[in-house]
Order: structure tokens, then C-alpha cells, then sequence
């Protein structure tokens, strides 16, 4: 099912779009309320996929754990940085441009009906650093009685991939829904139209040379490696939330990687702390709404020190839609001069490229995935 699955979401998507117009209003949030249970009940389940994907991994590389951990870390901010700095560059651009922009009118949204929400029990950083720790330890201390944990985690987790993999489409259907009934769709394409194809072509392109370089300038294997991870960009782009794809990211992982189990430990490390949509699209963003606001193009030195803090605030990022700019907020009214004004208009644009964005940042994930198996095959290859 999984290789069918983008065919299977398209043609959701589609049937959404051309039967919109004929939906009472009662089956539109019947539809929305389905997604939303769904969205929590993959919300609820993370932070124990979390743990259990990491404790197996951290269990089977006990020994050298601590080593990969500080790599990822490492290569996160990097990344991170890096892709805020090549921003840096188109947003001098964007700058350039003559930008008309206005703040979207609110749309009387569409109310869920039928929908449950589960509690967070735990956050996704405390399973996170408990799966690693405790797998670190078991595996030191108790090699076999972890061993044993770990493959019975490993069934019930498949399990519980296996499980989402079958409601996506349904999961996908009601955001779709919520999204054209609330006017998005339109808005996008009617007044940010020239933003928004600065900011996909810049990101796309970018990420696309991540794949490129990742699979070893083969083009058979990009375009393949590419295909595997469209279940979890469309899975991205109807939920808005990276994390609620991370089962379909983590599958199209493994299936490019020629590492799997560490594949399982770098999304969950990753999903919501690096996040390359959000480095080009809110730097952009703030570009052009300086522009627009008559507001000085920020010096070099200025914007790298914007920059650092912006990458030291990913760290705080809430794993929901629109959740990207709020922790940014202060650093845009700190470091590049925004007004109240400005704020909101920013908010604004990045809520309504939101699917956008989450399809970047879980495309990212993955061929970031690929580049930190490469490197660890590179850096064993020396040590050896």
C-alpha cells in the first residue's frame, strides 16, 4: 500500500476539490472532525513511537551512541544555519522586488463536529532523551535483557506504522476540506503568488541538491529517492505538522537509507528541530515585509545575528500548525525591527504557507537523514 500511497492521496485531494461545492456543511465537519481525532490520536501516540524507535536504536549502537548524538546535534545547527544564511541571499532579492502585500481577512472557519482530543502525557523531548539515555544504559549495563525490550518494540511500533498508514487518506481529506473552506487555497494563489513562488522555487531547489548530493549524483536513485518520500510531503501538506507525518517520513527514510536503524533515530531526533522550510520561508518573509513597510534592508552583521538566534529558537519549536513562528516572533521584533503591524502580517503569510513549508521541512528531514548516514559512512571509513 505504501508505494500507492501518493496515487491514493492525489486522488483524495482531487475528490475533495471537485465535490466541495456538493458537501452539505454537516459532512465538511463531520470530515474535519475525523481528521482532527485522527491528528490526535497520532499526536498522542508520537512521544511513545519516539521513545521506542530511539531506545532500540540507542540500544544496538550502545557503544558509540554518545558519538552519533553529538553528530546529529551538530549537523542539526549546521544544517540549520546554513540554510538561514542562503536566505540571507534570497531575501535580498525579494527585497528588490516591488511587493504589494496586505493582511488577509479572517474567514469564518469551519467548525469540527464529532471530534475527540486525547491529553499529552509526555512531550516529544522528554521521550526523546529517555528513549536515548535508557537505551544507551541498557545497552551497557543489561546488552541481552535490552536486546529482548527492543525487538518487542520494534513489532509493536511496526505495528502502529502500519495502523496510521491505512487511515492517512482519511486523516489527509478533512484538512483539505478545512483549507478550501476557509479560503486559503485561493488567498494563496490570488495575492502572494510571486512570494510564495520565491520561496517554493528557492526551497525546492535547495532541498533538491541535498537529494542530489545525498545520493551520490545519481539520477535514477534522486528521482527514486524523491518518490519514496512523497506519502510523507503530501501526508505533510494536508496535516501542516511534520510530526504528525513522522510514520510515513520515517518509512520513506528507511527505504532510501541504507542505514535504517538510524534512519528511526535521526526523524524522530530531527522532526521537530530541524526544519528547513521554516529557515527560507520566515527570513523571506521578512524581507519582503520590510520592503513593504518601508523598513531598511538589515545589514549582513545584523542579520547573522539574527540568525544565530533564530537557530538556537528551533529548539523551542511547538510541533503544531502556525507553531514555527510564534517562538520567532520576539527575535523578528528584537533583531530585524518589526512592529506590532508587522508581526501579525508575518504570522499571517506563514499560517497561510503552513502546508508549504511542512512539506519542506519533512522533505529536509529525510534528505538530511540520507546526508548523516553518508557522513557516518565516511567518518567509520577513516577511523578504520
Amino acid at each position: 500500500m505504501f508505494r500507492k500511497m501518493p496515487i491514493l492521496l492525489l486522488a483524495m485531494i482531487i475528490l475533495v476539490g471537485i465535490s466541495f461545492d456538493w458537501l452539505p456543511p454537516v459532512c465538511k465537519s463531520v470530515l474535519y472532525g475525523i481528521s482532527l481525532s485522527l491528528k490526535s490520536l497520532i499526536v498522542f501516540l508520537l512521544p511513545f513511537m519516539i521513545f521506542g524507535l530511539l531506545f532500540k536504536t540507542s540500544v544496538q549502537l550502545a557503544k558509540n551512541a554518545s558519538k552519533w548524538i553529538l553528530l546529529i546535534l551538530i549537523a542539526i545547527c549546521v544544517s540549520n544555519f546554513f540554510s538561514t544564511m542562503v536566505s540571507y541571499l534570497i531575501g535580498t532579492v525579494a527585497y528588490q522586488f516591488d511587493l504589494s502585500m496586505a493582511i488577509p481577512t479572517e474567514s469564518v472557519s469551519l467548525i469540527p463536529l464529532g471530534n475527540f482530543s486525547l491529553p499529552k502525557l509526555v512531550g516529544n523531548s522528554q521521550a526523546m532523551f529517555a528513549g536515548l539515555l535508557l537505551g544507551i544504559l541498557c545497552g551497557w549495563l543489561k546488552p541481552s535483557f535490552a536486546e529482548k525490550i527492543a525487538t518487542h518494540l520494534e513489532k509493536f511500533i511496526g505495528c502502529l506504522l502500519k495502523s496510521i498508514l491505512y487511515v492517512i487518506p482519511l486523516f489527509i481529506a478533512g484538512f483539505i476540506v478545512k483549507m478550501m473552506h476557509d479560503g486559503v487555497m485561493s488567498l494563496i494563489l490570488r495575492h502572494y503568488a510571486l512570494i510564495f513562488v520565491l520561496v517554493a522555487g528557492a526551497v525546492f531547489t535547495y532541498i533538491g541538491l541535498i537529494y542530489f548530493f545525498a545520493t551520490g549524483f545519481q539520477y535514477r536513485r534522486f528521482v527514486q529517492s524523491i518518490k519514496n518520500m512523497l506519502p510523507a510531503a503530501i501526508a505533510g501538506f494536508g496535516s501542516m505538522s511534520s510530526a504528525a507525518a513522522m510514520p510515513l517520513t520515517i518509512l520513506g527514510t528507511e527505504k532510501n537509507s541504507k542505514n535504517p536503524d538510524l534512519a528511526q533515530a535521526i526523524i524522530p531526533a530531527t522532526v521537530n528541530i530541524h526544519l528547513i522550510g521554516d529557515c527560507f520561508a520566515i527570513p523571506v518573509f521578512a524581507f519582503a515585509i520590510m520592503k513593504s513597510f518601508g523598513v531598511a534592508e538589515p545589514a549582513f552583521l545584523s542579520y547573522l545575528i539574527f540568525a544565530s538566534y533564530f537557530v538556537m529558537a528551533k529548539f523551542s519549536v511547538a510541533a503544531v500548525p502556525g507553531g514555527g513562528i510564534l517562538v520567532m516572533l520576539p527575535i523578528l521584533e528584537t533583531y530585524l525591527g518589526f512592529s506590532g503591524e508587522m508581526l501579525s502580517l508575518i504570522t499571517a503569510l506563514y499560517i497561510l504557507f503552513d502546508p508549504i513549508i511542512t512539506v519542506a521541512n519533512v522533505l529536509g528531514n529525510g534528505g538530511f537523514a540520507m546526508g548523516i548516514g553518508n557522513l557516518g559512512r565516511v567518518t567509520s571509513a577513516v577511523l578504520k
